[in-house]
């Protein structure tokens, strides 16, 4: 059994990985929190203890970290005795923090794709050009590393897993639906780092349609959909990782990603884009000061940390699959419904990054007890779904299924009934 738990980041994500990891100590061992502002990191621990959030004593320690550092992050695993990296800091730190892993032998999880500070929206598949490379080493080596282990990427990949292995003798699409329907009260704001968040939606928008890759702009194809809780709602087609994966492990002629827009956001959105101000190109101003306009505005939006006390109302995030089971149509929704004051009351934070945070840890309790110790380099739909999507239901994320039969929480004793009944089929 693997225990002790390095933290990487100190952000919104990072926050939610902290507090559940330390309401799970028992199985999680020690739990270190790394940033590169000391600060960030002392007062995320201070906030757990002061929630009396550990399960049991033990060590929860704050460290100083510049994690593009690949041998200090090396020394600072080593020094911890971790055995599990909780890498939710910034994408930009993927490939360093996977460096340290690998070269350590301890296990690597991340909840988003690696990104190039220089680069935007590159060729797909995404995974193909950074993570993937590293595939063959991991096996070599024995190291388990679980990619885009969040909620989207994450547990909408379990969500298909699990349809394709039960629900479905073939499985024709997969739509990925991404709804905030909470309010944080601010003019302008979004709900994780800025920065990353931009540039999601510079680039060309790539989709898997027809078995191959189809480029849209941002904002160019829509649609509506009557969702579980939160009601009507209209999403746009938008590039996001869990489809560069998807693609190529399941064997889906169409797997796309929709995200919920309101008119303000897209608004504000396309005039800070029109003016370049949405450029992670620098610029010298008229007093001859390099800035890069991406960072400016970053610096001038609020913090999405500071978005958790007021924030209201709920998130939608779930896939929508569309294929035939014994001959005839079938359709299957899988989701999950989050609240945001239920997640401050718990985590001091809003529900987007309580959404990815939680599933983090999740798999590195799965690691720890050996179910996901796969000792290679996997993304969440090559690992078994019922015992990632059960224990998520325990640690506050319930999923429901809504199908030709009603609306239910999800039963993993059905899902074995399902199997049971196609293996018979």
């Amino acid at each position: 059994m693997k225990k002790n738990v390095l933290i990487i980041g100190a952000g919104g994500v990072a926050q939610v990985a902290a507090y559940k990891a330390a309401m799970h100590n028992d199985v999680l061992g020690d739990i270190h929190i790394a940033s590169r502002t000391l600060s960030k990191a002392d007062a995320l621990v201070a906030g757990i203890l002061d929630k009396k959030a550990l399960k049991r004593p033990g060590v929860l320690a704050a460290h100083k970290l510049d994690a593009m550092d690949v041998e200090a992050t090396k020394a600072l695993i080593k020094q911890t005795h971790t055995h599990i990296v909780i890498n939710a800091g910034s994408a930009f730190l993927n490939m360093s923090v996977l460096r340290a892993c690998m070269d350590t032998g301890v296990a690597y999880i991340d909840t988003a794709i690696h990104e190039d500070p220089k680069k935007i929206c590159e060729a797909p598949p995404w995974y193909g050009n950074y993570e993937w490379k590293h595939r063959d080493e991991c096996e070599r080596k024995g190291v388990t590393a679980i990619l885009g282990a969040g909620f989207d990427p994450g547990v909408v990949n379990a969500y298909a897993s699990l349809a394709a292995n039960a629900y479905f003798d073939q499985i024709d699409s997969i739509d990925i639906i991404d709804v905030n329907a909470g309010s944080h009260g601010r003019y302008f704001a979004t709900n994780f780092d800025p920065e990353i968040n931009f540039r999601e939606f510079t680039g060309t928008v790539w989709s898997w349609q027809n078995s191959e890759w189809t480029a849209n702009k941002m904002f160019e194809v829509k649609r509506t959909d009557d969702l579980p809780v939160v009601g009507s709602h209209t999403t746009y087609l938008t590039g996001h990782d869990e489809v560069h994966s998807l693609s190529a492990n399941l064997g889906v002629p169409d797997v796309r990603f929709w995200m919920g827009f309101g008119e303000h956001y897209i608004n504000v959105f396309t005039v800070l884009n029109n003016l370049g101000l949405l450029s992670e190109q620098p610029v010298t101003t008229a007093e001859g000061v390099e800035v890069v306009p991406l960072k400016v505005v970053k610096a001038v939006l609020p913090d999405p940390m500071s978005l958790a006390p007021g924030y209201t109302g709920k998130t939608f995030i779930g896939d929508l699959i569309k294929g035939t089971r014994n001959g005839e149509a079938a359709e299957l929704l899988v989701y999950n419904i989050a609240d945001h004051e239920e997640a401050f009351a718990e985590t001091n934070s809003q529900a987007i990054s309580y959404t990815a945070g939680v599933p983090a840890v999740a798999a590195a309790m799965l690691i720890a007890t050996g179910e996901w110790d796969c000792h290679r380099m996997a993304n969440v739909e090559e690992l078994p779904a019922v015992p990632f999507i059960d224990l998520l239901g325990k640690l506050g994320l319930p999923t429901r299924i809504r199908d030709a039969k009603g609306d239910r929480e999800f039963n993993p004793a059905e899902f074995k009934a399902q199997k049971a009944k196609s293996k018979l089929a």
